[in-house]
């Protein structure tokens, strides 16, 4: 299998690593740093599956340079900004049997790639990891590395049970889905609170945020706003799971979220994946959410200030 990694910081870094282990031919395409890690790798820190050297099969500066190749499966694992044009970048990769898999955060983030590429298959993937690269080419994972796949926007492929089974083989636990859209708004009640809070709250982790009763009552808030918007786009979630994400959430390592982490490093935040895209959603239903509006227009005042 010839698979393609599309930006590779922590999450493409640490997947296609992985898919390495079980033979699968990976590259990667990388702007920063992308003859260091040609010629050095990527070197994996990892509780779960110990320290482990990644050689990639080549990396390029950008996807231009990849464009030679045919790939079975292209991996965006690249950052949801309205500076990123995804589209231009796949332009040259998609060729015929191309499978797109889309390893992003965010709700409503897949209708753009599947209008410009109607005839690929079109996987969405969720990712719930701890990992963030430090330095040149080490990825540190922290915690947790199960995935979520299924097509877009509904059903499952001859591909995407391949990829299944390639993730699962290389010891990632792999769930495929039929209704990836009902996991998306499921993730999005962690993603909602926690990643927007972290940063609004002052930098705090999971664990000083569940800390004060005070900040335990709003992100509840926040999670049924969500919950009430996915019942509205026709996803059936119940209010148990605010109770089930807040003791997972409990029992993890104190972590700081990858929005924080983008904040403290001056690098711009998914503001409209996790918040926008779903203010649009309600706004179609003519539904009122202040808890998410209030987190919405104080991040995007946050992000402008950080890196502008």
């Amino acid at each position: 299998m010839k698979i393609l990694v599309l930006g590779a910081g922590a999450i493409g870094g640490y997947y296609g690593s992985q898919l390495a282990k079980v033979g699968c031919e990976v590259s990667l395409v990388c702007r920063t740093n992308s003859e260091y890690i040609q010629k050095n790798g990527l070197q994996i820190q990892s509780p779960f599956t110990h320290d482990f050297h990644f050689k990639p099969h080549a990396v390029y500066v950008d996807s231009a340079e990849a464009s030679e190749n045919h790939y079975d499966y292209i991996l965006v694992s690249l950052k949801v900004l309205p500076e990123i044009d995804v589209i231009a970048m796949l332009l040259p990769l998609v060729k015929e049997n191309s499978s797109i898999v889309l390893l992003q955060n965010g709700i409503d983030i897949e209708s753009v790639v599947a209008e410009r590429f109607p005839n690929n298959p079109l996987i969405s993937g969720l990712c719930f990891i701890c990992v963030s690269r430090v330095g040149k080419n080490t990825i540190d994972h922290q915690d947790y590395g199960r995935i979520t796949i299924g097509n877009y926007p509904f059903g499952i492929d001859e591909q995407t049970e391949k990829l299944g089974k390639l993730f699962q083989q290389s010891g990632v636990e792999c769930l495929i889905t039929e209704n990836i859209q009902e996991s998306r708004w499921k993730k999005l009640i962690w993603n909602a609170p926690f990643n927007p809070i972290s940063v609004l709250g002052g930098g705090v982790t999971t664990k000083e945020m569940l800390s004060d009763p005070t900040s335990v009552a709003f992100i509840r808030r926040v999670m049924q706003e969500v919950i009430i918007l996915a019942n509205a786009e026709g996803y059936s979630l119940d209010s148990s799971v605010i109770e089930e994400n807040l003791r997972d959430t409990e029992k993890m390592k104190p972590y700081k979220s990858s929005m924080l982490l983008d904040y403290e490093a001056k690098r711009p935040m998914e503001v409209e994946a996790i918040l926008g895209n779903v203010l649009k959603i309600a706004k179609k239903h003519h539904i009122e959410v202040p808890y998410l509006s209030g987190l919405y227009a104080l991040l995007s005042l946050a992000d402008q200030q950080s890196h502008h």
